[in-house]
Order: C-alpha cells, then structure tokens, then sequence
C-alpha cells in the first residue's frame, strides 16, 4: 500500500467512525420517540436495526487492525488508529442502550406511561449532545473541547438520579405500578450509561490529541 493509499483508507475510517456514530444518535433520538409515542413497532424497528449498527463497528474495526498490521503507524497515526478501535466499541454500545430503551417500551406495551416523561428527555438530548460535540471535537482534534464535555456527565447524572427517587415515590405510593415504574428507571439508566460513554470517548480524543491517558469521568455530584 503507498503511503496515498494508507492515507486515504486512514481518512475513510474516520469518515465510518463519523457515519457509526450518526447511527448511534439515531437510534437514541429514536428509541426516545418511540417511548413517548408507545410506538411498539418503532421499538421493534430500533431492536432491528441495532445488527446495522453491530456490523459497522466490526467493520471499522478490522479496517484500523489491517492498518496497524501492514503499515506499522507511528505516533499520531497510531493514536488515531488505537482512539478509533476504542471509539468503536463506546458507540457500538450507545446502540445497545438505544436498542435497551426500545425493549423497554415494547415491554410496556402501547399502553400509556405511569408518569409523562419530562426529565427523560432532556436527559437524552444531553447524552446525544455530548456524543456529537465529542465526535466533532475528534475530527477537530480538539481536546479542550472534550475536556469540557467530560463535566457535563455530572448533570446527567443529576437528572437521573431525580427521575429514580420520584419514580420510587410513586412505586410506594401506588404498588400497582412498580413494574411499569422500574422499566422507566431501566430506560433512564441506559441514557445515563450513554452519557459515560460519550464522557469515554471525550476521554480518547484527548488522549489522540496529547498523547496521554486520562480519566475525567470521575463524578463531582
């Protein structure tokens, strides 16, 4: 392979990993629609398509893997190419937890909601932005940026543990609905779980970007 050729296929891995992760925030925002709607055959759709998402990350990472093994990268290169594999994986696992929010509703059935959901939402509008603006900060190499993402897992965690101790008052309020009720806690913890992973890739990027390992997912709440 001449060193054009490595270059490009290096640029395209990036370009896939950008194309896994609009995957990713897909299923999330729609997983999210789903619920609210009590669209069971979305849900169904969701739990489909999560092999889509399955199929890029092995993808991408059998490109980066051939590219480590036959032209031996060094230094940055090489950071891209171990950030990406690891990138992979945290994105392929945001499709878990969007496909685990669309079991979740297909469990509930297409009835309606023990509570309406409020907090829920904002929660995955800020689990998705953290995901974006970390993927964009990749592209950008643009490790302030991930930095700051990282302390905004803090408020997501907030938002969560708000969701728990109000669904756990109505569980003891009325018995009727703890099933329901714990499905809800189940649907808000993989968005909280979404948002460490966005915090492990903000955590990649700069280590491509400087060269160091960091962990910045430590809670401050």
């Amino acid at each position: 392979m001449t060193r054009e050729a490595y270059h490009k296929s290096l640029r395209e891995a990036q370009d896939e990993l950008m194309r896994l992760s609009e995957m990713a925030g897909a299923a999330l925002k729609a997983s999210m629609e789903a619920l609210r709607k009590r669209d069971v055959e979305a849900s169904r759709r969701i739990v489909r398509n999560d092999a889509l998402v399955n199929k890029k990350r092995f993808e991408i990472e059998e490109r980066c893997i051939y590219l480590i093994a036959t032209q031996q990268p060094m230094a940055v290169d090489l950071r891209t190419l171990a950030a990406i594999i690891n990138i992979v994986t945290d994105l392929e696992r945001i499709g878990d937890h969007a496909e685990g929010i669309a079991r979740i509703s297909i469990s509930i059935g297409d009835g309606p909601l023990v509570k309406p959901l409020v907090d829920m939402p904002v929660m995955a509008d800020k689990a998705l932005s953290m995901l974006q603006r970390c993927m964009k900060a990749f592209m950008e190499r643009d490790a302030g940026t991930a930095r700051r993402i990282c302390d905004e897992d803090d408020a997501v965690d907030a938002l969560y543990d708000a969701i728990y101790d109000e669904l756990i008052h109505l569980m003891i309020e009325d018995p009727r609905i703890i099933k329901d009720a714990t499905y809800l806690i189940w649907a808000a913890h993989n968005i909280e779980r979404i948002a460490d992973r966005a915090t492990n890739i903000a955590e990649r990027v700069v280590y491509m970007v400087t060269g160091k390992m960091e962990e910045m997912n430590v809670s401050k709440y």
